[in-house]
């Protein structure tokens, strides 16, 4: 295995690990505590 195919492994894996943190993250913001979405809820429920 030449040192490119090392790099090309390293840079897929860092590449799906940096976007598995990015979709992860976007829904943990989307979603409340109790896996309702945040922009779908009444007014009086967000200031709770």
């Amino acid at each position: 295995m030449s040192f490119g195919d090392i790099l090309y492994i390293i840079a897929i894996i860092l590449f799906a690990y940096i976007t598995f943190g990015i979709v992860r993250n976007y829904y943990k913001n989307k979603f409340d505590d109790e896996g309702r979405r945040m922009d779908m809820l009444d007014e009086e429920e967000k200031d709770k």
